[in-house]
């Protein structure tokens, strides 16, 4: 295991650019979907339902959208039930999403030191832009990309590879920081150095993260210095 110090000093040498993952990762979001599903159903007298959570868990917007309009014969559009999520999910993300602790100091120590930073996110723009301006780091990323720009998940290399592109930067130079299986094994297949960064909503996973992973932390302390506190 590296010491903090001799960790940060290997980023100067080895690698020029850090990509990141956003939600469960930079920010503290996973909770806004499970509250935009209970909202949304309790506001229609619906009870949230175990089952219902687990069905939609894991599908993309439209197909949300149709199971929910299918099993609740609810009249609105999958487009027009698509936008009331967005625009509940809006609101958490622009007023009450937060950065997880030392997030921007870490960024901004990347930044001073020449590192170049990315995004790679499965996440909305419509969400995206909001909460990195809220939370004072929409300046400290050089590119922002997402997975709909190359039409495959996090299980493939695909976001990182395009990412690191447009940083300017070869894939060995990179390492990468997510908080899911899925995106720890995309960045590993693209020959990206990997940190697996906890998060609740992820914590079954942990075993299987610190051994696929080349490293695991629980805070972002761990990546400035001691001086930051644990």
């Amino acid at each position: 295991m590296h010491s903090c110090f001799c960790f940060l000093e290997d980023i100067m040498t080895d690698f020029k650019a850090a990509i990141f993952d956003l939600d469960g990762t930079l920010i503290d979001s996973m909770y806004v979907w499970e509250k935009v599903d209970r909202d949304f159903l309790t506001e229609r007298g619906i009870e949230v339902t175990d089952e219902y959570t687990e069905a939609v868990r894991g599908m993309y917007f439209e197909s949300a959208a149709r199971y929910t309009i299918a099993r609740y014969g609810f009249k609105e559009s999958v487009e027009q039930i698509i936008q009331i999520w967005l625009n509940m999910a809006r609101y958490e993300y622009e007023h009450n999403v937060r950065l997880k602790p030392y997030a921007k100091e870490y960024l901004q120590y990347l930044r001073n030191k020449g590192v170049k930073t990315g995004l790679a996110t499965s996440s909305n723009p419509y969400l995206l832009e909001p909460v990195l301006l809220s939370n004072g780091v929409n300046e400290l990323f050089d590119a922002v990309c997402y997975t709909s720009q190359v039409g495959k998940n996090k299980r493939f290399p695909d976001i990182y590879l395009f990412t690191a592109k447009k940083l300017g930067v070869r894939p060995s130079e990179c390492m990468v920081f997510e908080d899911i299986t899925d995106g720890i094994d995309g960045a590993n297949k693209a020959g990206m150095y990997t940190v697996a960064v906890f998060d609740k909503a992820s914590e079954s996973s942990r075993e299987y993260l610190e051994k696929n992973a080349d490293k695991y932390i629980c805070h972002f302390s761990e990546m400035v210095g001691e001086n930051y506190g644990t």
